[in-house]
């Protein structure tokens, strides 16, 4: 890896290790803009052509500092996935030296298979955390699901009806874009960043993406904007990859208990036809 994107993962560590509590504090930091996905909602589905972007920027910017322990090769090639063939998916595993045991009990590093799982950067967290100022840097694995925020009455009521449930993906793309110029007067410590999205608005990691640092062969736009989202969609997918097949079974489920509810009158009043 060359050094301006080992500088970006490294920072990437920092700031996003800083975020991974379970909740945005309140106080003067905007709520994220609720953006549109296409897995939004109850018939929403994944964006085949997003997650393959993300996954690149995963690759070439965020995987020399963070993992994704929960997640296999073979996931993505899994329907509802970024779509990727079970070959692909090989090669792309086997671009990854997998530690290991031979049949002696040897230690070993071999080239990884499907049914492997991402290897992590480093070799234990005690390492993770040497290598980046003291902080280990956090797994992605559900990050996309640990990141939320309070949206306050009537919005989470409306949520229950619309199923809004991106509140990670917004504040993860928010946080992205949310560098901004620190205000006249505002106290900004050395080392810091102003974000206008992050609690506090003091974020240690640099601006970790900028236009044009990723190549698409889609011919799709190499700005910060569309990063921020294409990584945010990839990390939801890695957070909930079966998402696609549990509203579909939710919509079955639904449907199911209407036709029930609806024999259980009918039957109810033929019953009780003959009481008055």
């Amino acid at each position: 890896m060359n050094m301006p994107s080992t500088i970006i993962a490294l920072a990437l560590a920092g700031g996003l290790a800083a975020t991974a509590g379970p909740a945005i504090a309140a106080g003067d930091v905007p709520h994220p803009p609720a953006l549109n996905w296409s897995f939004s909602g109850p018939f929403g589905k994944y964006d085949q052509g997003q997650l393959q972007r993300g996954f690149k920027i995963y690759k070439e910017v965020c995987a020399s500092c963070h993992s994704i322990e929960l997640l296999a090769f073979r996931n993505l090639a899994d329907a509802g996935g970024p779509g990727y063939s079970p070959a692909q998916a090989a090669a792309v595993a086997s671009e990854y030296k997998i530690k290991d045991l031979d049949d002696k009990g040897e230690a070993i590093e071999r080239n990884g298979r499907v049914a492997d799982m991402f290897p992590g950067p480093f070799a234990n967290a005690l390492a993770a955390a040497a290598a980046n100022g003291g902080t280990t840097p956090p797994d992605f694995s559900t990050m996309a699901k640990a990141r939320t925020y309070e949206r306050g009455f009537p919005w989470f009521v409306i949520d229950m009806v619309t199923q809004y449930q991106e509140q990670g993906p917004d504040y993860i793309a928010a946080l992205m874009q949310g560098y901004k110029e620190k205000p006249q007067g505002f106290n900004l410590p050395p080392g810091g960043h102003y974000n206008e999205y992050f609690p506090g608005h003091v974020i240690a990691m640099p601006p970790p993406l900028s236009d044009g640092q990723v190549e698409y062969e889609d011919g799709s736009p190499q700005t910060v904007a569309q990063y921020s989202k294409d990584i945010s969609a990839f990390l939801m997918w890695v957070a909930e990859p079966h998402l696609t097949a549990r509203k579909r079974t939710g919509f079955q489920v639904m449907i199911f208990l209407i036709v029930l509810a609806g024999l259980m009158y009918f039957t109810k009043k033929k019953v009780w036809s003959a009481v008055h």
